[in-house]
């Protein structure tokens, strides 16, 4: 329920890039925090942690890509199903592109509950803020956490 959700969601944002060979079919997942964890907010105003993935796409802050086709960015959502997680006037809560590489801060102040369970849903972006398509769906990883 939640990835359906998620495709959607993220698929609303722009027009889709696709991806001919297999051998360029690109892969994201959260490495952490991991499935099931208790995780300890911030001590700042966004209550941010840091959300580290893994892709074979190169991650590199939007608009860097030039004319690498295995490059992009992350976009991030809290409780995907939702928008109340979202940055005011953003369609996510966070993106890569604030660090490039492979981190990824989740702000749970921007959740009217910060602590509690939470869906992290991340979806691969083009350099122009597409979704990565793989057979015409979004490629998106999720994994839910208890935030303390």
């Amino acid at each position: 329920m939640f990835r359906s959700a998620l495709m959607i969601t993220f698929a609303l944002l722009a027009s889709p890039l696709g991806l001919a060979q297999a051998e360029d079919r690109p892969t994201l997942e959260i490495v952490w925090p991991q499935p099931g964890s208790a995780v300890d907010l911030g001590n700042d105003p966004e209550k941010a942690i840091g959300v580290v993935v893994r892709s074979n796409f190169a991650l590199l802050p939007a608009g860097q890509c030039g004319t690498n086709r295995q490059c992009g960015h992350v976009h991030m959502k809290i409780d995907p199903d939702g928008d109340t997680c979202n940055i005011p006037g953003k369609p996510y809560n966070s993106m890569n592109s604030d660090f490039g590489g492979n981190l990824i801060k989740a702000r749970f102040g921007h959740c009217p509950k910060a602590a509690g369970q939470h869906v992290i849903g991340v979806l691969l972006a083009d350099d122009h803020h597409k979704p990565v398509l793989v057979d015409g769906k979004p490629v998106t990883a999720l994994v839910t956490v208890t935030t303390k």
